[in-house]
């Protein structure tokens, strides 16, 4: 059988030389790699009380609503500045080269809800470091983040330390 790594494209020099990028859009696009994936993050959720399933675009949209779906639980979209109708709280981070800022509705999370993260990598952990702001700053708690891949070298992990991550591949380099 299987395993989602076996689904991820990996392409050398990509964007730039010495850089392996971990395409996802590979397991995607095969029935068996989606159904690994989503299985996989649902298992890693097992034994977890949650109350509403939150995922930035895009592709954490692509993950955390299956997941949501086959547990009957809310989706909450994290989207970049400018793309939510009603009101919304926002929160800037940092990229590697600059700044970006991602909003959420104010309504979207309520006091004492107990929330899940999912996305579909960790690299630098910047965007889910702000995204974990921005649950708490509304009243919720992040119980678990779930992410399809993790790139150990750039140690996003570590900027979430105090909450519970986990990683179905996890990759040693950058």
């Amino acid at each position: 059988m299987k395993k989602v790594e076996d689904y991820v494209r990996s392409i050398p020099d990509f964007p730039e030389p010495g850089i392996i990028f971990r395409d996802v859009t590979t397991i995607l696009q095969d029935p068996d790699g989606l159904h690994l994936a989503v299985d996989g993050i649902l298992d890693s959720l097992k034994d977890v009380d949650y109350d509403v399933v939150v995922g930035p675009e895009s592709r954490g949209f692509i993950f955390g609503v299956p997941v949501a779906y086959a547990m009957h639980k809310g989706f909450v979209p994290v989207r970049k500045k400018g793309k939510l109708p009603c009101e919304t709280i926002s929160m800037e981070y940092d990229l590697e080269y600059g700044s970006s800022v991602v909003e959420m509705h104010k309504d979207s999370v309520k006091p004492g809800q107990k929330v899940v993260i999912v996305d579909d990598l960790i690299a630098t952990g910047g965007t889910i470091e702000a995204i974990i702001k921005m649950i708490e700053q509304l009243g919720g708690e992040v119980v678990k983040i779930c992410f399809v891949m993790e790139l150990a070298g750039l140690k996003g992990r570590e900027r979430l330390k105090g909450y519970e991550v986990a990683s179905l591949i996890t990759y040693e380099g950058n």
